[in-house]
């Protein structure tokens, strides 16, 4: 079965669910046999796909799927949701870089602050050591927009500050706005996966089943 194929039949290979691009992880054997991650569903040859959320890959390593799936005596190795955690943080935080130098970022609690209560932010994003003071502020800006009618603006808990920082180019950044935009789109879409991979699907403060997006690679 040709990658074109595959790609149109994306099934879990531990739900036996489909889904599209944005919910799932392909995944192939590398040239030793190793099983490895293939988020742009690029990589040569038979792949499996794998719901995105940590829960499944674990699941798919413990059952041994990989092997029945791929066809072939594979080595899984250890920690391959922690690769997939990683690849995915990489993910982001290089679309976050993309969208800053394409001026669709802006850090700071006062510019987010200002980007949500103009409907310019679509997403906020703020360290895991956030003070619940500051994090409270921004909220009670998302919240208040939301009341008025505008569309849900996001909020994510996904970097740590020193991620923050180092993807904006040095400072202490404690809280981010993807501002709207094709890189700021982008942004969105790779922070719903990584947050969909690390809590699941039922995520509250992520509604509703988003469209997928054209971004910047």
């Amino acid at each position: 079965m040709g990658l074109r194929a595959e790609v149109n039949d994306r099934t879990c290979i531990v739900t036996r669910q489909s889904g599209p691009a944005d919910r799932m992880i392909r995944f192939v054997a590398d040239p030793d046999g190793g099983v490895v991650p293939d988020l742009k569903a690029q990589l040569p040859g038979r792949g499996c796909w794998v719901l995105a959320e940590r829960r499944f890959v674990l699941q798919a390593m413990k059952k041994n799927l990989f092997a029945r799936a791929l066809k072939t005596k594979v080595t899984v190795p250890d920690g391959l949701d922690e690769t997939v955690d990683r690849l995915l943080v990489s993910a982001l935080t290089g679309m976050i870089a993309l969208a800053r130098k394409a001026g669709q970022v802006v850090a700071g609690s006062g510019k987010v602050d200002a980007a949500v209560r103009s409907g310019q932010a679509l997403a906020v994003f703020h360290s895991t050591d956030a003070a619940a003071d500051g994090v409270r502020k921004i909220d009670q800006a998302r919240h208040a927009w939301a009341a008025a009618g505008g569309d849900e603006i996001c909020s994510f808990h996904l970097l740590t500050g020193e991620e923050m920082a180092v993807v904006m180019a040095g400072g202490n950044v404690i809280h981010l706005a993807a501002l709207a935009g094709q890189a700021g789109q982008g942004v969105v879409k790779r922070a719903r996966m990584l947050d969909r991979f690390r809590n699941g699907a039922q995520d509250g403060h992520i509604a509703g089943d988003p469209a997928e997006e054209t971004d910047t690679e």
